[in-house]
Protein backbone atom coordinates (compact mmCIF):
# COMPACT_ATOMS: atom_id res chain seq x y z
CA UNK A 1 0.00 0.00 0.00
CA UNK A 2 1.04 3.40 -1.15
CA UNK A 3 -0.05 6.63 1.10
CA UNK A 4 0.21 10.52 0.77
CA UNK A 5 -0.88 13.06 2.61
CA UNK A 6 -0.91 17.09 1.43
CA UNK A 7 -3.43 19.58 2.73
CA UNK A 8 -5.07 16.82 5.09
CA UNK A 9 -6.39 14.80 2.07
CA UNK A 10 -5.07 11.25 2.58
CA UNK A 11 -4.29 9.27 -0.87
CA UNK A 12 -3.91 5.23 -0.40
CA UNK A 13 -3.51 3.32 -3.70
CA UNK A 14 -2.88 -0.37 -3.60
CA UNK A 15 -2.46 -2.21 -6.87
CA UNK A 16 -2.70 -5.45 -8.08
CA UNK A 17 -1.70 -6.86 -11.12
CA UNK A 18 -4.93 -8.77 -13.13
CA UNK A 19 -3.20 -12.17 -14.02
CA UNK A 20 -6.45 -13.14 -16.03
CA UNK A 21 -6.59 -10.46 -18.03
CA UNK A 22 -3.26 -9.81 -19.20
CA UNK A 23 -1.28 -11.75 -22.27
CA UNK A 24 2.34 -11.66 -21.67
CA UNK A 25 2.58 -13.27 -25.09
CA UNK A 26 1.46 -10.00 -26.74
CA UNK A 27 2.52 -7.99 -24.42
CA UNK A 28 -0.41 -6.59 -22.47
CA UNK A 29 -0.01 -6.34 -18.89
CA UNK A 30 -3.20 -5.20 -17.07
CA UNK A 31 -3.06 -3.60 -13.81
CA UNK A 32 -6.19 -2.65 -11.55
CA UNK A 33 -5.74 -0.10 -8.47
CA UNK A 34 -7.93 1.12 -5.67
CA UNK A 35 -7.51 4.18 -4.08
CA UNK A 36 -9.44 5.45 -1.45
CA UNK A 37 -9.31 9.68 -0.76
CA UNK A 38 -10.01 10.63 3.00
CA UNK A 39 -10.55 14.08 4.19
CA UNK A 40 -8.67 14.68 7.45
CA UNK A 41 -9.58 18.90 7.37
CA UNK A 42 -11.77 20.76 8.36
CA UNK A 43 -13.44 21.81 5.07
CA UNK A 44 -15.68 19.88 2.38
CA UNK A 45 -13.39 19.72 -0.62
CA UNK A 46 -14.31 18.33 -4.18
CA UNK A 47 -12.27 16.45 -6.53
CA UNK A 48 -12.23 18.49 -9.80
CA UNK A 49 -9.91 16.47 -11.59
CA UNK A 50 -6.70 13.92 -11.86
CA UNK A 51 -3.02 14.16 -13.64
CA UNK A 52 -1.38 11.13 -14.00
CA UNK A 53 2.17 9.88 -15.29
CA UNK A 54 2.27 6.37 -16.26
CA UNK A 55 5.37 5.17 -17.09
CA UNK A 56 6.74 1.50 -18.06
CA UNK A 57 8.99 -0.49 -17.96
CA UNK A 58 11.10 0.43 -20.73
CA UNK A 59 10.74 4.51 -19.54
CA UNK A 60 8.02 5.23 -22.06
CA UNK A 61 5.89 7.83 -20.22
CA UNK A 62 2.24 8.51 -20.86
CA UNK A 63 0.35 11.49 -19.41
CA UNK A 64 -3.49 11.55 -18.49
CA UNK A 65 -5.62 14.03 -17.55
CA UNK A 66 -9.38 14.33 -17.23
CA UNK A 67 -12.13 15.59 -15.09
CA UNK A 68 -13.16 13.51 -11.71
CA UNK A 69 -11.77 10.41 -11.79
CA UNK A 70 -14.26 7.32 -12.94
CA UNK A 71 -16.96 9.72 -14.23
CA UNK A 72 -17.28 11.44 -10.80
CA UNK A 73 -16.05 14.34 -8.43
CA UNK A 74 -17.10 13.56 -5.49
CA UNK A 75 -17.32 16.06 -2.04
CA UNK A 76 -15.86 14.92 0.86
CA UNK A 77 -16.79 16.63 3.81
CA UNK A 78 -14.63 16.39 7.06
CA UNK A 79 -13.85 12.92 7.94
CA UNK A 80 -15.68 11.41 4.87
CA UNK A 81 -14.09 8.84 2.63
CA UNK A 82 -13.96 7.79 -0.71
CA UNK A 83 -12.48 4.50 -2.46
CA UNK A 84 -12.45 3.54 -6.14
CA UNK A 85 -10.83 0.85 -8.70
CA UNK A 86 -9.59 1.63 -12.14
CA UNK A 87 -7.19 0.26 -14.20
CA UNK A 88 -3.95 0.42 -16.30
CA UNK A 89 -2.48 -1.40 -19.11
CA UNK A 90 1.15 -1.72 -19.76
CA UNK A 91 3.18 -3.07 -22.63
CA UNK A 92 5.72 -4.24 -20.21
CA UNK A 93 5.48 -6.76 -17.02
CA UNK A 94 6.57 -3.81 -14.55
CA UNK A 95 6.28 -0.11 -14.71
CA UNK A 96 4.97 2.74 -11.98
CA UNK A 97 2.10 5.01 -11.61
CA UNK A 98 1.93 8.72 -9.91
CA UNK A 99 -0.08 11.47 -10.26
CA UNK A 100 -2.17 14.47 -8.50
CA UNK A 101 -6.11 15.64 -7.81
CA UNK A 102 -7.22 19.11 -8.47
CA UNK A 103 -9.67 19.60 -5.45
CA UNK A 104 -11.39 22.57 -4.87
CA UNK A 105 -12.78 24.07 -1.43
CA UNK A 106 -16.39 25.51 -1.49
CA UNK A 107 -15.19 28.58 -1.44
CA UNK A 108 -13.54 28.18 -5.03
CA UNK A 109 -9.94 27.82 -3.74
CA UNK A 110 -8.27 25.38 -5.58
CA UNK A 111 -4.93 23.55 -5.09
CA UNK A 112 -3.57 20.26 -5.73
CA UNK A 113 -3.05 16.73 -3.56
CA UNK A 114 -0.45 14.48 -3.95
CA UNK A 115 -1.05 10.94 -5.75
CA UNK A 116 1.68 8.89 -4.27
CA UNK A 117 4.18 7.00 -6.95
CA UNK A 118 3.50 3.56 -6.73
CA UNK A 119 5.03 0.08 -8.55
CA UNK A 120 3.37 -2.09 -10.88
CA UNK A 121 5.15 -4.97 -10.83
CA UNK A 122 3.85 -8.73 -11.52
CA UNK A 123 4.53 -11.02 -8.42
CA UNK A 124 7.77 -12.79 -8.56
CA UNK A 125 9.44 -11.06 -11.61
CA UNK A 126 12.83 -9.04 -11.38
CA UNK A 127 11.81 -4.94 -11.10
CA UNK A 128 12.95 -2.93 -14.20
CA UNK A 129 11.92 0.69 -12.36
CA UNK A 130 10.55 1.30 -8.92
Amino acid sequence: MYRAVTHDIQVTVEPFYLVEESDPDTRQFLWAYTVEIVNHGTETVRLRARRWLIVDGAGREEEVRGLGVVGEQPVLAPGERYEYTSGCPLRTPSGMMKGSYEMEDMNGGRFEVAIPAFSLDIPGEVRSIN
